[in-house]
């Protein structure tokens, strides 16, 4: 089945960790607010269906090649001519729930053009683009072209709401077409008209349906004349673009419009596999919505585990995702959530004191700046404390008071100097982010630090590999972790598990590190990027042992290449990263070399299966 990335409106929006170019500054009086654009989270669609003249069989055949394609889809809904329409002389046809379920299931089975016909048309060609157009129109001036084998099927939710009532593959009108300057009749131009990117993932949902036939279906909140309304913007938006594509002494596919006389009830009682959220609101997990899935499988990858003595990493508490918020595992009921955000500032000491007074009676809720988004400073006066290692300070006070040291408590709130209680009641705290490990990773790596008084390079390591936690930092968090590493050892009241007093030398793969580790995806495998895999040492260091680079060569020494061992080695050559070039005929060379080496350390009954990089070169086609 083909599949073409299409965005949906998430729940919960996911902050994109902030950009290197604005960093921010330790000195928050000066502090300027830079908002951040939202992630774009793929979501696949069902992809085009073959074409079809009569009625279909079974198994139906491909369609002959034809001079712009080598392989035409088809449709059970083209042509039309057998379903009845709306209004008698309208071009809008309607089919039933059957009708919808067959159609659905048959453009599931075909087998997909290849992906030069949609590439790189669907990465977006704007014509004002030249940086997009330079690229790659330079290699074949027919890219530009709308493909014409292909034939999908677009299902439009006519209220556009939806949060219920929800068939899978649904889109909203707005997701489609355009809706403003009087322009409601067009679909959405949403190539974008500067920059240059091979994963405009947002952009794919309308530029498939203009390539699409269109089927629109209600619930029991929107009339049949509203919907009726709606389908023929469709039919209009249909013949523009086809009058505006239109190439000479060439013909064009036409699509059409159809509406689903079933009510959203019936094909829930009679076809439950096309409904991804029911009438009601819930989630229909025996449907292969991808972009719940995304959610789900983030939820549990950086589910909130314990890093230190009451003290855990996690995402930001989820109910409709996450089992944690339903009282279905065993994570606690926190005393305070802290929130890391790309705009947070960090709190004043008078703050953290009232909240901490307040935990005791109820949860408390407060923000601190995410990764990336403070920077190293040149000189720390002796006086004060950064807010990262005060920040730590103040999180152990309250997790483990037992061993805190309480001799340089400042005031409270109210201005006094608090008591030393023999019975302090430790609290439970969550540092927290939407995804469980981006934005959080700066505070829960110095966090780390401080608790177990280690150093920067140990506690990536081993909050990696000991802590099982994934996270993602940036260079700006090495270097600012590695300037105020010397105050967060002093200050911490933790047993040493390294040699204090004397000068540690940082491991080689530090400095040549970007802040991120790659991303355990298997038990047994890693996934990275050519700066991972650029640094061995690291590599090593993680327990991974074998490297498949595909795109580009590594660049390592002599003497890196002979220690690793050629056999342990796979580069995939003569491909890259520029959204053209096809992949298929090279997976099966890939996967023999993980799996050859995967049963290898099977037959020698390893107690634990080694680790693995895979260095990922993959254009989005």
């Amino acid at each position: 089945m083909a599949a073409v990335a299409i965005p949906q409106s998430p729940a919960r929006q996911t902050p994109t960790p902030p950009p290197q170019a604005l960093p921010l500054s330790l000195d928050i009086s000066k502090r300027e607010i830079t908002p951040v654009p939202n992630k774009h989270i793929p979501y696949c669609s069902p992809g085009p269906a073959p074409r079809s003249r009569q009625h279909v069989p079974a198994t139906p055949p491909a369609s002959p090649p034809t001079k712009h394609c080598d392989l035409q889809t088809y449709s059970i809904l083209y042509p039309p001519d057998t379903y009845p329409k709306v209004n008698g002389s309208s071009p809008i046809f309607s089919i039933d729930s059957s009708t919808l379920a067959t159609a659905v299931s048959h453009l599931a089975a075909q087998e997909f053009p290849d992906p030069k016909y949609a590439f790189p048309w669907l990465h977006g060609l704007h014509p004002e683009n030249q940086v997009q157009l330079a690229f790659f129109l330079a290699r074949r001036k027919g890219l530009r072209s709308t493909p014409k084998c292909f034939r999908g099927l677009t299902i439009i939710k006519a209220s556009g709401n939806l949060s219920k009532s929800k068939l899978k593959y649904a889109l909203a009108p707005e997701e489609v077409l355009c809706a403003e300057n009087g322009r409601d009749s067009s679909f959405l131009d949403l190539d974008p008209k500067e920059g240059f990117s091979v994963r405009n993932f947002h952009i794919q949902a309308t530029k498939m349906a203009t390539v699409s036939d269109i089927v629109i279906y209600r619930d029991e909140d929107t009339s049949d004349q509203d919907t009726y309304r709606l389908a023929k913007r469709f039919v209009k938006a249909q013949s523009n673009w086809e009058t505006q594509n239109a190439v000479p002494e060439q013909s064009s596919p036409t699509f059409n419009t159809f509406v689903v006389s079933s009510s959203f009830k019936d094909i829930e009682a009679s076809y439950p596999e096309l409904v991804a959220v029911n009438s009601q609101g819930q989630t229909n997990h025996g449907v292969a919505d991808f972009f719940q899935w995304e959610r789900q499988e983030m939820c549990k990858m950086s589910q909130a585990s314990e890093i230190a003595e009451n003290v855990w990493l996690g995402p930001t508490p989820d109910s409709s995702l996450c089992p944690a918020s339903t009282g279905q595992s065993k994570e606690p009921t926190f005393d305070i959530l802290i929130e890391t955000s790309d705009l947070a500032q960090a709190p004043e000491s008078c703050v953290l004191s009232r909240i901490g007074e307040l935990s005791l009676h109820a949860p408390q809720h407060l923000e601190f700046p995410s990764s990336g988004s403070i920077m190293p400073f040149k000189a720390i006066p002796t006086d004060t404390l950064d807010p990262v290692t005060d920040m730590c300070r103040w999180i152990h006070r309250l997790a483990d008071p037992d061993v805190s040291d309480t001799s340089g408590d400042e005031p409270d709130s109210d201005g006094d100097i608090p008591m030393k209680s023999l019975s302090a009641r430790p609290r439970k705290i969550l540092i927290h982010c939407t995804d469980g490990y981006t934005e959080s990773s700066l505070l829960g790596l110095a966090y780390f630090m401080y608790s177990e008084r280690i150093p920067v390079h140990e506690a990536w390591l081993r909050l990696h590999c000991q802590k099982k936690r994934n996270f993602f930092a940036y260079p700006s968090d090495v270097a600012l972790l590695s300037s105020i590493q010397p105050r967060i050892l002093e200050l911490s009241c933790a047993e040493s598990n390294s040699i204090l007093g004397t000068v540690q030398e940082e491991p080689a793969w530090l400095s040549r590190m970007d802040g991120s580790l790659p991303s355990r995806i298997l038990p047994y495998m890693y996934l990275g990027n050519l700066g991972h895999a650029n640094n061995p040492e690291l590599l090593k260091a993680l327990g991974i042992k074998k490297v498949l680079s595909v795109g580009e060569p590594v660049n390592w020494t002599k003497t890196q290449k002979e220690s690793w061992g050629p056999k342990n080695v796979l580069l995939i050559d003569r491909v890259q990263d520029n959204g053209i070039d096809p992949l298929m005929s090279l997976f099966e060379r890939c996967l023999e070399f993980i799996g050859r080496h995967k049963e290898k350390m099977k037959e020698q009954q390893l107690s634990s299966i080694a680790e693995w990089e895979c260095h990922d070169q993959l254009p989005s086609a």
